[in-house]
């Protein structure tokens, strides 16, 4: 046989050969179902059914670990989100009311203290989620130090884990969403059932989230307290 005999010879090998290798692993493939979906997995013979669950099980757990890590990040994206607030500052601020007023702009999430003088404090709030919040006017009708919360019926219904606090949670303790400080908003018919107040979730502050109160970091509540007067005048737009 010529050179040229030979080597045409050896080219039909090589071709037949490589065709025959994918029927080769085709002959070595199995097939299993897997999941409620019956998804079908293929895999080589030298697979045991076991490895493949195996493998399904991990896959899965490292889907879980993924989304567990996604989740945690978007939570701390929010917190960091919401820890913008950089504390209480005197502002720029004219009004037609008086030294001592406190005007609150939910939209801004925004308590101000007027001082006269075109200024006044301006406080970092959280105030009512959709369907809590509320405008108008009211007075100052009391203040408490670290004060006794009692959830509302409503609120008992809507959660029934504050049940246990029907007759009221003592205040000065963690767990009290009133925080350390609270100031009463009455008007002509008395109690209007919201409060300027403390909170046990700062992260709040910035957000809707209450269910109609104005909440303030514990120490920003303190400054308010003190300066605020029994009778005063607030004002929430």
């Amino acid at each position: 046989m010529n050179r040229r005999g030979l080597l045409a010879g050896l080219l039909a090998t090589a071709v037949v050969g490589l065709t025959a290798i994918p029927e080769a692993e085709a002959a070595k493939t199995q097939f299993f179902l897997f999941g409620r979906r019956k998804k079908v997995v293929a895999v080589t013979r030298r697979a045991t059914k076991r490895t493949v669950a195996r493998k399904v099980v991990k896959t899965k757990r490292k889907v879980a670990a993924v989304n567990k890590t996604v989740k945690s990040r978007k939570v701390n994206i929010t917190k960091r989100r919401r820890s913008n607030y950089q504390g209480a500052q005197t502002v720029a601020f004219f009004t037609a009311e008086r030294p001592g007023t406190i005007v609150i702009k939910t939209k801004e999430r925004a308590l101000y203290y007027v001082l006269g003088g075109g200024k006044a404090v301006k406080y970092g709030v959280a105030v009512g989620r959709e369907g809590f919040s509320w405008s108008g006017t009211a007075r100052v009708g009391g203040k408490a130090k670290n004060p006794r919360w009692t959830p509302p019926p409503e609120m008992i219904e809507r959660a029934p884990k504050f049940a246990k606090w029907a007759g009221g949670m003592p205040g000065g303790i963690p767990q009290n969403p009133l925080g350390v400080r609270a100031i009463y908003l009455h008007n002509r018919g008395g109690d209007t059932g919201f409060r300027i107040h403390g909170t046990n979730e700062p992260g709040s502050i910035g957000s809707a989230a209450s269910s109609g109160c104005i909440r303030m970091l514990n120490h920003e509540v303190i400054d308010l307290y003190g300066k605020v007067r029994m009778g005063a005048k607030v004002v929430v737009i």
